[in-house]
């Protein structure tokens, strides 16, 4: 083996998909960067809707042919034009995902969420595996999940898991605090993979620069594909109580463009209604209060931010994940809930008031810092011979 094999950066082939909302694609991109910063060569194969500034600088980009939900409950997959993709479509996708492995040749292979969830493209990642099972030496794999599973419901799944993850999977990266969330509670069997699971903290961005403008009330839709109600509501109750001050409402760059249109027709004086801001978390630390849904990435804004908040949890299609996170950030008095379900213009005007009147939620000591605890758990798994790149 010569000096440079020795000293070569490890590489770390790192696979996410998103469907729906782009959570997904901005916690992966949060731990590839923390990645990058400590020294891997980070190749990142995407094959969602692409998202400006995502997955970010530093590292080598692999965007597979688009494909999305079909439908709000994730019931089968669609290309970026609506259409259902078709065997020829998954083929060449798998092709092109099992070049790119190729001719990465990685030390660590991260596929975000499956086995636990993405069912929809183990067309394109059982072959993957099966690649990486025939590499002699083999990478390690690693599957990198947030805290809170969406529960399933059809019999044999979990233990299909359990068995995808005992045939392939080193390490279950779990990005959470275990005093917040624990992996058996939404997935029943985990005690059979327990020496596989490692929490990581929670994937947060670093704590934001002081805001540049500053707004009473942040509304936000994540990334806008299923909050167009949330929005509306939080238009109404602006103009229902005009004595609030300054809103600024963000649709989310997957709101459909009529949807957009309407919204800016409708929105009263005093708010501002937009896409996207980059500015996002900043604007949360000047805020009174964020009205939002309760992803994953929104509620690690929030927790950052220390700023009142009013959840409106996202359930469609028998979504489980984001009630249960908000109902445990109102038991810890962080955050108080709307269900959607329940949501009106009425309601959702008297909710803000109420949040309102309530003091900054108390302190809190959940563990933020996961992207870098990611990137040192993976440079464990790395061979000994294998160091930074001077």
């Amino acid at each position: 083996m010569t000096h440079d094999t020795v000293r070569r950066a490890p590489r770390v082939f790192f696979y996410v998909q998103h469907l729906l909302g782009i959570g997904h694609l901005a916690r992966a991109s949060r731990i590839a960067r923390a990645l990058g910063e400590d020294g891997f060569a980070v190749t990142m194969v995407t094959g969602g809707t692409p998202v400006a500034g995502f997955p970010g600088p530093g590292m080598r980009h692999v965007a597979l042919p688009t494909i999305v939900a079909g439908d709000a409950g994730f019931s089968g997959i669609a290309d970026a034009e609506g259409r259902p993709v078709d065997d020829a479509f998954k083929a060449r996708r798998t092709q092109m995902l099992l070049d790119a492995f190729q001719e990465t040749a990685p030390d660590i292979v991260v596929i975000e969420a499956f086995p636990f969830g993405r069912r929809q493209v183990r067309f394109e990642l059982l072959p993957l595996l099966a690649a990486i099972e025939a590499m002699n030496p083999r990478p390690r794999v690693v599957t990198s999940l947030r805290d809170i599973l969406q529960e399933r419901s059809k019999p044999g799944r979990d233990e299909e898991t359990v068995a995808l993850v005992k045939a392939h999977f080193d390490r279950v990266l779990v990005h959470g605090d275990p005093s917040f969330a624990r992996i058996e509670e939404t997935f029943p069997l985990a005690g059979e993979i327990a020496d596989r699971i490692v929490y990581t903290g929670i994937v947060a961005a670093p704590p934001p620069a002081p805001p540049t403008e500053t707004f009473d009330i942040v509304v936000s839709a994540g990334g806008g594909a299923v909050g167009r109600d949330v929005i509306r509501a939080a238009c109404d109750a602006a103009r229902a109580i005009p004595e609030v001050g300054s809103w600024c409402l963000i649709t989310g760059p997957n709101l459909p463009q009529a949807d957009f249109d309407a919204l800016a027709a409708e929105a009263p004086a005093g708010v501002s209604l937009v896409r996207f801001r980059q500015d996002f978390a900043s604007l949360l630390a000047g805020a009174k209060l964020s009205v939002s849904q309760a992803g994953y990435n929104t509620v690690c804004d929030i927790l950052r931010a220390g700023c009142r908040s009013l959840l409106v949890p996202f359930t469609a299609g028998g979504e489980t994940e984001q009630p249960v996170r908000a109902r445990r950030l109102e038991a810890m008095n962080i955050a108080s809930v709307l269900t959607e379900a329940d949501l009106t213009a009425a309601s959702m005007t008297q909710k803000i008031r109420e949040a309102l009147s309530r003091p900054k939620p108390p302190a809190y000591a959940l563990d933020l810092d996961g992207a870098q605890r990611s990137a040192a758990v993976l440079r464990s798994l790395l061979p000994a011979p294998i160091l930074p790149s001077e």
